[in-house]
């Protein structure tokens, strides 16, 4: 068996013994896991939105030196 293989199967074992676990939890431990699971995505969503945000202003000031440096570049040939 190749390396991809033996780590799918690993893959496969760890997810069915979490599910295994969390079917076997009581009910507070499930929303203990529900609750983790929801900040986690709640501070990717944050995450991406800030990087989202951070992307467009690196954009705009891109674009605002682009215009500057052609608006120099026409006066001087003016």
């Amino acid at each position: 068996m190749g390396n991809k293989t033996k780590g799918i199967l690993a893959l496969l074992g760890l997810g069915a013994l979490a599910y295994w676990k969390y079917k076997n939890s009581s009910p507070e431990d499930q929303q203990a896991v529900k609750d983790k699971i929801n900040t986690a995505k709640d501070n990717l969503n944050k995450w991406g939105n800030d990087l989202k945000t951070k992307a467009n202003d690196v954009a705009s000031q891109v674009q605002n030196k682009v215009d500057e440096v052609k608006t120099k570049a026409e006066d001087s040939l003016s």
